[in-house]
């Protein structure tokens, strides 16, 4: 690829597709503006619409960013190694030391969002 046509494609850098069966797993890499690379995730699923006639595909995209790569694949093994031994990671049942709700904000970033919406 010339370089001029990288610079116009400049946001997506990188693929891997992976099929599974019915579904595909898309691995992007992707660049912001200012040259940072993060991930997109794409799970893609062919379905039939009956009201349409004809197939589409349905997706779901996760964006993983370069801050964030490190937690990822550190989550992402531990749930490996649980499936392949069924040995809990070390400190598994420990109480947390800060409140992190499903998505990952702190307590009081969720309190916060809370007062401001009241």
């Amino acid at each position: 690829m010339e370089e001029n046509e990288k610079m116009n494609n400049r946001e997506e850098l990188f693929s891997r597709p992976v099929r599974a069966g019915k579904r595909t797993y898309f691995f992007d890499v992707k660049a912001t503006r200012g040259d940072e690379k993060y991930i997109t995730i794409t799970e893609s699923k062919r379905r039939f619409s009956n009201e349409q006639n004809r197939f589409f595909y349905e997706k779901h995209k996760i964006f993983l960013y370069k801050e964030d790569f490190e937690k990822f694949a550190n989550a992402l093994k531990e749930t490996l190694h649980f499936i392949e031994t069924g040995e809990y990671p070390e400190g598994y049942f420990d109480e947390p030391k800060e409140y992190e709700d499903h998505y990952g904000t702190d307590k009081d970033d969720v309190d916060d969002w809370f007062n401001e919406v009241k």
